[in-house]
């Protein structure tokens, strides 16, 4: 009963923790000066022949659906022809997708690239294959089924001439074009909102490791391959080279600019994107901490506690929540000696602190953030969000197992389910 008092314990203190940290992400997120803004008329003012050249990544896998689409949101891209290089990144064996591939007219700078067979197939080794041919200065990744704002690579180049050589990567916001196709979608919307309204702010603000986004991170191209590209093996590579990002003393900022995603609107399928982001998430925690003197050392006490919360935090605390609830639930209905024991003052408290102040500062969060974002049509989505963190932790349960068992299995995300798609990415998503 001792060790299980001291675990309970030891879990209520990372809860506050984790409450704590978001809040002060959020704080100072909200008074911070946020993202890097970039008007259209500076995003234009810039000449071609000023502007550097750009390679844009895009791998796609089992994924024809979406082709056309692709080509369609490549093609309003705005940005010189002769300045802007697209690989289009192909696994070797997909059939399928290269059989799309060829049935369109693909725009005069899009070079398809076959990804070799061996190796991991994951999205960041046929990144790690692009980067190799890249001859831009800037690079970027977008998804198969991504619609960025057309000024966004030129924002991005406004950005990095304005922005000291230290920040090697600006992250554009990401958020979704089906976002009202159901209760789903509008959870997943709410969280993104709240992710780059406050908490990737409020981060940036904290000088914390930025784990970054899987797509629209656009980055100094000398640096990217300095650091070695991205970590073939890890299923959210993009959380992992945000935290090697601040390791090497660099700096990521936040972009005015918006992709649109579509949002998973399926159960199964959104626990299998989850269970691989948090998966990844742990992942990049175990590795990193292999010398934790050393992390700490590079990114600073402060860093290494945030990095900790957030990448660590996230997906141990979900997958211990449902423990929690049925201790809940079993000390309402029954009132057991043995649940009263796991309990005392000491840690009673602090625990009644995180169910009811924290839960009750988390839904106020994503109220704050709707509004901020002008997102009334997610208020809703805010009220119930509790119903959303237990799907979050299903999801981390299965990225706990799957750790132990399959860690470099990347778990396919089904697209195109939405059956919609953005009314207009032609009018730039500049926010």
């Amino acid at each position: 009963m001792g060790a299980a008092r001291t675990l309970v314990a030891v879990a209520t203190l990372a809860y506050l923790a984790a409450v704590a940290y978001r809040l002060l992400c959020v704080r100072h997120g909200t008074s911070s000066a946020g993202a890097v803004q970039v008007s259209d008329a500076e995003a234009l003012a810039l000449a071609d022949d000023e502007l550097p050249a750009y390679t844009v990544l895009v791998p796609a896998y089992r994924e024809p659906e979406v082709i056309g689409q692709l080509v369609g949101n490549l093609g309003r891209i705005d940005y010189p022809e002769h300045k802007l290089e697209v690989l289009l990144l192909l696994e070797e064996d997909d059939d399928v997708t290269r059989a799309a591939v060829a049935e369109v007219a693909l725009p005069a700078q899009v070079r398809v690239l076959l990804v070799p067979d061996g190796g991991v197939r994951t999205k960041p080794n046929a990144c790690n294959w692009g980067l190799l041919q890249a001859g831009g200065e800037l690079v970027t990744i977008y998804d198969a089924e991504d619609q960025p704002d057309p000024l966004q690579l030129r924002r991005a180049a406004v950005a990095f001439r304005r922005l000291p050589a230290d920040v090697v990567c600006v992250q554009a916001r990401l958020s979704y074009f089906n976002s009202g196709q159901n209760l789903i979608t509008r959870w997943f919307a709410l969280e993104y909102v709240t992710w780059f309204e406050h908490l990737l702010p409020g981060l940036v603000a904290l000088k914390a490791p930025i784990p970054l986004g899987g797509t629209s991170n656009h980055l100094r191209a000398a640096a990217l391959k300095g650091l070695g590209g991205w970590d073939p093996y890890n299923v959210t590579e993009d959380a992992d080279l945000g935290l090697r990002i601040a390791r090497a003393g660099l700096k990521t900022e936040v972009l005015a600019s918006v992709t649109l995603e579509e949002a998973n609107s399926d159960f199964v399928n959104w626990v299998k994107q989850r269970s691989r982001w948090y998966k990844g998430y742990l992942q990049t925690w175990i590795v990193h901490n292999r010398h934790p003197l050393r992390l700490i050392r590079t990114v600073g006490l402060k860093g290494y506690l945030g990095f900790t919360l957030f990448v660590a935090g996230t997906p141990l605390l979900a997958a211990l929540n449902p423990v929690f609830w049925y201790l809940a639930i079993v000390w309402f209905v029954a009132e057991p000696a043995a649940v009263g024991a796991l309990f005392p003052g000491f840690v009673y408290y602090p625990a009644m602190v995180c169910f009811v102040a924290g839960n009750f500062a988390m839904i106020y969060a994503g109220l704050v953030s709707a509004r901020a974002a002008k997102r009334h049509d997610l208020l809703l989505a805010a009220l119930t969000f509790p119903a959303y963190w237990v799907m979050m932790s299903l999801a981390a349960v299965k990225a706990v197992v799957q750790l132990v068992l399959q860690p470099s299995y990347w778990e396919k995300t089904t697209h195109g389910l939405s059956g919609v798609e953005a009314a207009s990415t032609g009018k730039a998503a500049h926010v």
